[in-house]
């Protein structure tokens, strides 16, 4: 019995990983495959079977689990993203939330022929959108402008709000009586309130003395904040049930806009456990279904998913943007993104159970259901999402500019270069000369530091995928690098090698997870590439052709040549770095530091 739990646990893990992997590198939405891969190893094969492993265990699992998911999403979501989408983001958690719940229990009712009670229920579960599916989304759109803040702060606020309202509902539904169930509702929606704003409040105060203090050594600080998150989560529901989630999400926002401690570290950890997590969970209850349960999806479910996606979801945003000053692309994006995710599936796996308990008819069709809307909203809006922003003209999926970091003359020279061939440059300087001079050559500036907290609100990274950090001092080069991780991948972040590091040393004097991956060549360190454009070396383009090949390019320009960037003939911008190959094709441009213009 041991051996079979320990090899079903790890399965779980194993399918997971694998099934997020293999979407990574399929670019397809990793909750398909995480869905596909739990249904086959649960009720195709029957190799997995939850239940039998975690028994009474799996439910409180599974509400921890997305106790912490809406925490980690708490904590991306920043009161200055609101500044222009406020209006519109309350419109959408009330108006449109509203909306949607009406509509979808009208069709559930007609369409479904659901009694009306579970019709009411099944709207309000269904009134969630999900983080764990609106994150991984706009990471692989890049939607430019303000519809990404604002489709992610409706997918995290949702989420609570939507489990407590399937709450409210479910306990109305108990009471029957109409003037009792008023009541019931509105105490409950009180308690929530104040428990909820007590128990985060207080949680969250608290890890900010102890961190702040010093009362917690940095090995420990994501331990004692996951501990906070469990612990919060536990008191609220303690006090009112299902008040925890509204909880812990307003803890995560509360540490994300507070400025007395540094949140970069615990961020980190919970978007990795996040992974871990929404992986896990997504196996866990796809494998719990029954083949028999499909037989509940016929033609009339078909038509009630296609209702969500084209009727219910348009009408809702239509409704919450009335006055705003969106134009009809941004609209449309936002209407064309509303993929369920985990907290559908667990909330609905939970009252399922519980209405089965109760002797409610037709409760054993909530939870394949509930997983044909996951599965068909997450199909439609992965594979459709991408295309139609790129069509909007509001998402550049595979951002090729650059952000430089410094503003001298050798680096507005390669900025120029690089935004003659049509790509986005942004340079950041506290000089503020430096930057005058770029801004009269006709590029894009930034005063500041590109090691302050609040940079990342106060410029634009719309078009930008890549960060050249080229000052002269090496340990700004590496923080300014390690500042914007989050926001680039490591691949695409770069610095200067230190002077007199040679390539055997990298490692040994500057880690690899301590700096960003090193530009250009072993020649060119920031007092080197001085001298040489001192000297009057200049930043040269050209184009290789089946004539006037890289060998050729070579010969012209001898050996001290050092090619920078090379773009393909699909404008990929690929920057040389110590540690790769240019490999340049004909049909390739390079742009190149040579030691005299021809």
């Amino acid at each position: 019995m041991t051996e079979h739990i320990v090899i079903g646990l790890a399965s779980i893990i194993a399918l997971g990983i694998f099934a997020q992997w293999a979407a990574w590198r399929l670019k397809l939405p990793s909750i398909l495959f995480l869905l596909i891969f739990g249904f086959v190893a649960g009720p195709v094969t029957g190799f997995l079977k939850p239940d039998a492993i975690f028994g009474d265990l799996l439910m409180p699992i599974v509400s921890i689990s997305v106790a912490m998911i809406l925490f980690e999403g708490g904590l991306t979501l920043r009161f200055f993203e609101l500044k222009e989408t406020g209006r519109v983001v309350r419109n959408m958690i009330t108006i449109g939330a509203l909306a949607t719940w009406l509509m979808i229990a009208a069709l559930s009712y007609y369409l479904l022929n659901f009694h009306l009670a579970l019709a009411i229920l099944f709207g309000a579960i269904l009134v969630v959108t999900g983080p764990t599916v609106i994150g991984p989304l706009l990471r692989h759109i890049r939607p430019l402008g303000r519809v990404g803040s604002i489709v992610k702060w409706e997918g995290i606020i949702i989420d609570p709000f939507g489990a407590l309202l399937a709450v409210l509902v479910f306990e109305a539904a108990l009471v029957g009586k109409l003037a009792d169930a008023g009541q019931l509702i509105a105490l409950s929606l009180v308690k929530t309130l104040v428990f909820g704003f007590v128990a985060a409040g207080l949680g969250a105060w608290l890890l900010i003395v102890f961190i702040k203090r010093h009362w917690v050594p940095d090995f420990l600080q994501e331990e004692v904040t996951l501990m906070a998150v469990v612990v919060v989560f536990v008191l609220a529901n303690f006090f009112q049930e299902e008040s925890g989630l509204f909880a812990v999400t307003v803890m995560g926002i509360t540490l994300a806009n507070q400025k007395s401690i540094s949140i970069k570290q615990i961020l980190e950890f919970k978007e990795n456990l996040r992974v871990l997590i929404v992986s896990s969970l997504f196996i866990l209850l796809a494998a719990r279904l029954q083949l028999d349960e499909l037989l509940y999806i016929n033609a009339n479910s078909l038509i009630f998913l296609a209702a969500l996606i084209f009727l219910v979801r348009p009408i809702a945003v239509a409704l919450s943007t009335l006055g705003s000053d969106l134009s009809w692309k941004e609209r449309i994006f936002v209407a064309w993104m509303a993929p369920r995710g985990i907290v559908a599936a667990a909330i609905s796996a939970v009252f399922a159970v519980r209405l089965f308990e109760q002797g409610f008819s037709q409760s054993e069709h909530l939870v394949p259901l509930t997983f044909m809307v996951i599965i068909g909203t997450v199909g439609f809006y992965g594979l459709t999402a991408a295309p139609v922003a790129r069509w909007l003209g509001l998402s550049e999926s595979n951002p090729q500019g650059i952000l430089i970091v410094g503003s001298h003359a050798w680096a507005r020279s390669i900025a120029k270069a690089v935004q003659d061939e049509g790509f986005n440059v942004l340079l950041v300087d506290t000089n503020r000369h430096n930057e005058y001079l770029a801004r009269m050559q006709g590029l894009n500036t930034h005063h500041g530091s590109v090691l302050s907290e609040r940079i990342h609100q106060e410029i634009a990274l719309d078009g930008l995928g890549k960060l050249l950090a080229l000052t002269s001092n090496d340990e700004a080069n590496s923080l300014g690098a390690l500042n914007f991780l989050e926001y680039f991948n490591r691949k695409e972040v770069y610095q200067l090698l230190p002077e007199d590091l040679k390539s055997e040393e990298h490692d040994e004097f500057s880690p690899m997870h301590l700096r960003a991956r090193f530009l250009f060549s072993e020649e060119a360190n920031f007092d080197t590439l001085t001298k040489r454009f001192a000297a009057g070396a200049v930043v040269k383009t050209c184009t290789l052709s089946e004539t006037f090949d890289y060998q050729a390019f070579q010969e012209l320009y001898g050996e001290t040549a050092i090619v920078l960037f090379r773009i393909t003939e699909d404008r990929q911008l690929i920057v040389r770095t110590t540690d790769s190959e240019m490999g340049p094709e004909a049909g390739d441009t390079l742009i190149a530091l040579v030691d005299e213009a021809e």
